[in-house]
């Protein structure tokens, strides 16, 4: 066993920076030492998963996060306070604490939790909530040829090597930061080039704590595809038919109250906190509204992505749709520093559409516009009729769009720089694929240094005794 020393006075920290996909870029002496032990390395994913949750999640949202984390150690578990916040297009950590706990107790057969995991994996595995493995079932050794007795007590990335998804993540680090079931994680069992996806749900103690996973392994065959399983029927896009109402209704008002009261916490509505305290309340607020953007991001993906996904088309006044989006959005420039120049109120200009819907895609194109312009810039609103079509140009003053990026700009969760703060990346796609169901388009001209201009096309109403708007675009 290898003994943790008590926290040291002089050195109250341990630092280490990740990169963007969670690989440890350098850390300092203690910790590495800690990760090593793991089973990790410099260049590989950090091989702690409580500390990795954290430094997921803070790249994630784009701000600093705080919270404990246990982590396992031979035969002790280390208490650490781990702070992860972006930095330099990856992570810095600040892990502090160093606290060790009495050794590890194996609990009881995991069966009584495992059962419904017996039909979807060859064998089953347990860990305690340092992620320290404390059962696997003897078809495990048979299958691997390792030493079960040598394994228990260690941690769970000292049996697997845990692979990325297509997205770049770990399932079972958003499911430790959640606490929730996971499916879909694949691993290589270290040392047999074997692959296996594991599933887990998670274990509580009786105050609630999380105190580990029951989960399963199955073998991946010669090819690394997943074994067929029985899906539920889906509409277009992957989504059950009632995901949207679903995830709608499950968190859409849990994180209005939290905005609410973060909000309320951090300007000190019922009376002076201490100062750190509002700036952790203002975070949780920025955090929340992100977390409430990605859900309605997904609720309208789920929607326009089916097949029988269709818009309204009656007349609008598309003049006065850019007059209000550029007003729900007053605050946001005011907050920025950004004039936004939009159409005055005799100006119109009427096309076939859905109201919501073109309203929806010009909050998000000024939103952009705003997020990317120097303070002291100005957003430029404009109207035009071209080829049967009547457009509003939205035109900003930021550092533009390299030609080989304005089509990925337009794919489902693409972005330029994903370092750069920013929604989900859903933002142009959704807008684009709603403006194509109203019968229009949704195209970009830009380039490096010469800012941006979006346009949005809509079928013209042709009005006889009215003239078209002038074209004004900057």
């Amino acid at each position: 066993m290898i003994a943790i020393p008590s926290l040291d006075p002089v050195v109250p920290l341990a630092v280490a920076r990740l990169d963007a996909s969670g690989r440890l870029i350098d850390a300092e002496p203690r910790l590495r030492a800690l990760n090593d032990r793991a089973g990790g390395e410099i260049g590989a994913p950090l091989a702690l998963p409580g500390v990795a949750a954290v430094a997921q999640l803070a790249y994630r949202l784009g701000i600093a996060i705080s919270r404990s984390v246990v982590a396992a150690d031979g035969d002790e578990e280390i208490d650490l306070w781990v702070r992860a916040g972006p930095d330099r297009g990856g992570v810095r950590l600040e892990v502090s604490g160093w606290r060790a706990r009495p050794a590890w107790r194996p609990a009881g057969d995991p069966a009584r939790d495992g059962d419904f995991l017996r039909a979807a994996g060859d064998w089953l595995w347990e860990t305690d909530g340092a992620l320290r493995l404390t059962f696997l079932s003897p078809e495990a050794g048979q299958r691997h040829g390792f030493d079960i007795r040598e394994m228990l007590g260690q941690p769970l990335t000292r049996l697997f090597a845990l692979a990325q998804d297509d997205a770049g993540q770990l399932p079972i680090l958003s499911a430790m930061s959640a606490q929730a079931r996971f499916d879909g994680q694949r691993a290589e069992v270290r040392g047999t080039g074997r692959m296996v996806r594991l599933a887990a749900t998670p274990r509580h103690d009786p105050l609630g704590r999380f105190a580990g996973f029951i989960g399963a392994a199955r073998a991946l065959d010669s090819e690394g595809g997943d074994p067929p399983r029985s899906v539920p029927p889906v509409i277009g896009g992957g989504f059950p038919r009632a995901f949207g109402k679903r995830l709608e209704r499950a968190l859409r008002g849990p994180l209005a109250r939290i905005i609410a009261n973060a909000d309320a916490i951090g300007v000190q509505a019922e009376g002076p906190i201490r100062g750190d305290y509002a700036g952790y309340a203002g975070d949780i607020a920025s955090a929340g509204r992100h977390l409430l953007a990605l859900v309605e991001d997904l609720v309208d993906l789920q929607a326009i992505e089916r097949e029988d996904f269709a818009t309204t088309r009656p007349t609008i006044d598309l003049a006065d749709v850019a007059r209000r989006a550029a007003g729900l959005l007053a605050v946001r420039a005011g907050e920025a520093g950004v004039r936004v120049d939009r159409p005055g109120p005799d100006m119109e200009l009427r096309v076939r559409g859905e109201f919501r819907r073109a309203l929806q895609v010009l909050v998000n194109l000024i939103g952009n516009a705003l997020r990317y312009s120097p303070r002291g810039a100005a957003v430029w609103i404009r109207l035009e009729c071209e080829g049967g079509m009547g457009c509003v140009i939205v035109a900003d003053q930021g550092k533009g769009i390299a030609l080989d990026d304005q089509t990925r700009i337009f794919e489902k969760f693409g972005r330029v720089d994903p370092t750069e703060p920013g929604g989900s990346g859903l933002g142009l796609y959704i807008a684009r694929r709603l403006a194509r169901a109203m019968g229009g388009d949704l195209i970009v001209d830009s380039a490096p240094g010469m800012g941006a201009r979006f346009v949005l096309m809509l079928p013209l109403v042709e009005d006889p005794e009215r003239p078209p708007p002038p074209a004004g675009a900057p």
